[in-house]
């Protein structure tokens, strides 16, 4: 059976999407780059924040805990232990991990609103402990001269923002593909359930708050590695990166796109970090980016209830039937 229309359109809208990846160091220059890696690392913390707000109905303002524990574990790893790339990324998402299991035992237990404050708290809670630890992460000043990533053991350092790219949407697509193989496994389907009819699930033997804390603690890994590309672009990080304003845009992003959807997070991240960083930055706008933002906020919401995600291309018009002439046949 071949298949349908609309699967070989997505099929190929994605392939021409990862071809003008690919291609964008060949004809961007530095800053433009540099700020591609940038939407880079947020789309996949947006995909991480569409793992809870929209495969399981947990609205989520705490993902910058987890973006912050794993980008601060990937800045001391790399300035204390190795500039190995991948060693970063599995520890920094290992303890991303630990870290939403002792957290996430206790906010799983809440669902809607409560649910938000909690991860809002636990936020804080992060953002606190990153200006006050100052032995480990030095305070508001931030950790800094993190050396080049080394992606592979053996392979060169990554000096220049074209060869950093190049290694940030690696991870980007091997993640984002691993993710989108979950959306069809049993287990996301049972995420889903619990987001439509939770009490149903548990009528029916599912242990929903186990699921629940499954999926959180694969968000925030999800949230660490990300967090430790993050410090690989950066060779910085600070407890902003940790703070309110990252987990909010994050929730914005996956909104504007379209809850549920993978691709539409990632849009939507795109689309939230250049408001607010290129338009925001406008002198037509002097500095208005959070005005943007908010703007855009509005009319996503009222024109795009579905957000990105939902907008629909009107059908192909069929082509005309060529009625038969008997004469020939």
């Amino acid at each position: 059976m071949s298949p349908a229309p609309a699967a070989v359109r997505g099929r190929s809208a994605a392939a021409a999407v990862v071809l003008v990846l690919v291609l964008a160091p060949f004809v961007l220059g530095p800053y433009a780059i540099g700020t591609l890696s940038r939407i880079l690392v947020f789309a996949l913390l947006a995909v991480s924040v569409n793992l809870l707000t929209g495969l399981t109905g947990l609205p989520t303002l705490g993902q910058s805990a987890y973006f912050g524990v794993g980008a601060y574990t990937a800045a001391v790893v790399a300035t204390r232990l190795t500039d190995v790339g991948l060693l970063q990324l599995l520890i920094a998402a290992a303890v991303s991990a630990l870290v939403a299991v002792a957290t996430g035992w206790l906010a799983v237990r809440a669902r809607g609103v409560v649910f938000l404050m909690l991860t809002l708290a636990i936020g804080e809670i992060a953002y606190s402990a990153a200006v006050n630890w100052k032995s480990l992460t030095n305070g508001t000043d931030g950790v800094s001269g993190v050396p080049p990533v080394v992606p592979l053991p053996g392979m060169p350092a990554l000096a220049l923002d074209g060869l950093v790219y190049f290694y940030v949407l690696a991870v980007f697509l091997l993640l984002f593909a691993a993710v989108s193989r979950l959306g069809s496994t049993p287990f996301a389907l049972a995420l889903r359930g619990i987001r439509d009819n939770e009490p149903r699930m548990r009528a029916i033997g599912y242990p929903t708050r186990s699921y629940a804390l499954t999926v959180y603690c694969g968000a925030g890994a999800l949230a660490g590695a990300a967090g430790a590309l993050w410090v690989s672009v950066q060779r910085f990080v600070s407890p902003g990166d940790a703070g309110f304003e990252i987990a909010a845009l994050a929730l914005l992003a996956v909104v504007i796109g379209g809850s549920g959807s993978l691709w539409g997070a990632c849009a939507g991240a795109a689309l939230v970090w250049l408001t607010r960083d290129y338009l925001g930055n406008l002198e037509a706008v002097a500095g208005r980016g959070p005005l943007l933002l908010g703007l855009l906020f509005v009319v996503a919401v009222y024109a795009l209830p579905r957000g990105l995600a939902g907008v629909r291309l009107p059908p192909r018009p069929a082509r005309p039937v060529r009625p038969v002439d008997e004469r020939t046949t």
